[in-house]
């Protein structure tokens, strides 16, 4: 097994700016990897604050256990952040300042092929993010109906080619290796197209294996029902599914992009948007970092609840600072993409 890396910590100040508000509050980093977001929120947290580190690897969980050794403010948990409201002791219920997800893949499962997130390195096709599931990808490519598997690389990986592809995987079924897998897609795809397409296979795989955007659907929901009014959830997502939840729900409070409205005619949404424009890396973080590159973050605070306003939420615990709007990239102000 290759020695344990991470990536380095995308959007790091952004992040850490939109999230934390309260030095002695209680913040949750639901996608813990190395620390290293972690880390950096410590730092802007007082004696009296308190973080907990969620992930479902334990390569992950050993590292930070290293990491954060005699550190009391932190204790670290083991499970899927969508299961936050079940993970996180009952105290922390309505308590929370912040919570953040940086969303995506760790370098380290990537690096290493046994855990078979990349058609680049040969290994068994596996996929799972933590030892919590059975659901391989193996599984999926080799008992999956062919509609099921056109259907899911349409859905969750947006290949225009989906159905050609899964036929092609039926036909050289059974397939136990990402070499096999990425052999059967070059097979039906044109090289100039072959590396998108692949990473949309993969990715629709890791989705499905992960059951990930059901996970941050349950995280976004439970999440918001912890935080205290005024806290603030931050996410950082990677493609454009994830993207579009989080989009969505910040500014409606639902996932299908409608608006929920009262007697009055305003908006019923539980949180409200902090960041009115996408926030994405400066040119130069994503020279240092390439990851960065397509890296979107978004950041929303909890509405302080009204009981006289008829709509039972308010905007009074929204934050009006002068960088609400601020897309750290280009420094202007916009209204959302």
């Amino acid at each position: 097994m290759t020695p344990v890396t991470y990536h380095k910590p995308v959007l790091l100040n952004e992040a850490i700016r939109y999230l934390v508000t309260d030095p002695h509050g209680i913040y949750v980093d639901g996608t813990l990897g190395g620390g290293g977001h972690s880390a950096h929120i410590l730092e802007h947290l007082s004696e009296k604050g308190r973080l907990f580190g969620i992930d479902q690897d334990d390569d992950a969980l050993k590292v930070a256990s290293e990491r954060f050794r005699g550190e009391g403010r932190v204790s670290l948990i083991r499970g899927n952040f969508g299961y936050m409201d079940v993970l996180l002791p009952k105290e922390t219920d309505g308590n929370l300042s912040g919570i953040l997800l940086d969303l995506g893949v760790s370098s380290h499962q990537i690096d290493e092929p046994e855990r078979g997130f990349s058609f680049q390195k040969d290994g068994p096709l596996d996929m799972r993010m933590g030892e919590l599931q059975d659901l391989t990808a193996a599984n999926i490519v080799n008992e999956y109906e062919y509609e099921a598997l056109r259907d899911l690389f349409f859905t969750y990986g947006e290949e225009r080619e989906s159905a050609r592809i899964a036929r092609a995987i039926i036909r050289d079924r059974p397939l136990e290796t990402t070499g096999q897998l990425r052999d059967t897609v070059s097979s039906v795809i044109p090289e100039r197209f072959r590396n998108k397409s692949l990473a949309r296979i993969f990715q629709a795989l890791r989705i499905e294996v992960n059951s990930e955007l059901n996970m941050l659907k349950r995280a976004l929901e439970k999440g918001t029902a912890l935080l205290r009014e005024g806290g603030r959830f931050v996410t950082i997502t990677y493609h454009s599914l994830e993207d579009r939840l989080c989009k969505h729900f910040f500014r409606y409070g639902n996932f299908e992009g409608k608006p929920v409205k009262n007697f009055y005619g305003d908006t019923i949404t539980p949180l409200q948007n902090v960041t009115r424009k996408v926030v994405t890396a400066s040119e130069n973080e994503v020279a240092v970092n390439p990851r960065a590159r397509s890296a979107k973050l978004r950041a929303a605070v909890k509405l302080q609840i009204d009981p006289d306003a008829g709509t039972g939420m308010g905007t009074g615990a929204a934050d009006k600072s002068a960088d609400a709007g601020t897309n750290h990239k280009s420094g202007k102000k916009g209204g959302a993409t």
